[in-house]
């Protein structure tokens, strides 16, 4: 079967924007969790920083190297034939140069698609709006001088601020900034942390570009999302956590000489593992 190239990858990818579904990404952190999507009729793969990073035992925040993250999305993106799109946090760069440099990387890695927020490091803080949409239209120079349109999520994070007080502020800055960043060449924004319905429908009746929101726990069910006019789900690090936690269930039954019921009545076969991993030697 023809492989699809990349540029027809990010097409597609920003097509699944605006074709009236939600976009449903169940964020994954390694190859084979991009392959069981791929299997199981995703259009899309998307990953979480914090569950790379978990993966790698650190915690989130640009704490694993750069150039690990690169390994790992390069193995993911070059382990299926559907976009994959990378949370890379906020580059790992501190000036548009670095961010350009990194850039070019994610584009090298096959990767069509990324995250990149507005927070500082400094907790609670956010970038200046002029400073960020300046960083997203060098995203978006770099990726069309290579001739691709990687599509840049734009992560707002009015939400997650100690700087802005109360809902309204909160609303309105997020709106604020999803024009500018929409103005500066993202496809796509993602004002991160509500997810109750009152909230999401003000923000999409503010907001005219595609809208990102996090599933967590007590989120809107999908449907409900979709009827709002969301454009697009991610799950975050919630499913890492939640295979997380079967582990550790695992290990405290196995530490206390338990039976195997703990793992046995739902744990996949060899056979059907077998299915997501490539048989050939790695390179």
């Amino acid at each position: 079967m023809k492989k699809h190239s990349q540029e027809e990858k990010a097409q597609h990818l920003l097509s699944l924007h605006s074709n009236g579904e939600l976009l449903v990404l169940p964020n994954i952190w390694n190859p084979i969790g991009a392959r069981i999507l791929e299997a199981k009729g995703f259009s899309a793969v998307a990953t979480a920083s914090a569950a790379v990073a978990a993966a790698f035992g650190y915690q989130d925040g640009e704490k694993i190297k750069w150039s690990t993250l690169i390994d790992i999305i390069t193995r993911i993106a070059n382990s299926v034939d559907i976009p994959v799109t990378a949370d890379i946090e906020a580059g790992f760069a501190d000036s548009k140069s670095m961010l350009k440099e990194a850039i070019h990387q994610v584009i090298d890695s096959s990767v069509v698609g990324i995250n990149i927020e507005d927070s500082l490091k400094e907790e609670g803080n956010l970038r200046a709006i002029d400073e960020q949409c300046e960083r997203i239209a060098a995203v978006r120079e770099v990726s069309s001088n290579q001739g691709l349109h990687l599509f840049i999520n734009a992560r707002v994070d009015c939400f997650l601020s100690d700087t802005l007080q109360t809902k309204e502020e909160k609303i309105k800055e997020s709106v604020i900034r999803a024009k500018a960043y929409s103005e500066a060449g993202a496809d796509c924004v993602y004002p991160i942390g509500p997810n109750d319905r009152e909230t999401l429908t003000t923000l999409r009746n503010k907001i005219t570009s595609p809208i990102n929101s996090l599933v967590t726990p007590n989120a809107e069910p999908l449907t409900t999302l979709q009827e709002i006019g969301i454009n697009r789900v991610s799950f975050g690090p919630f499913i890492f956590r939640s295979c997380w936690k079967k582990f550790v269930d695992i290990a405290d039954e196995i530490h206390r000489l338990g039976d195997y019921g703990c793992f046995s009545k739902n744990m996949m076969s060899g056979p059907e593992t077998d299915v997501f991993l490539n048989p050939d030697s790695e390179q």
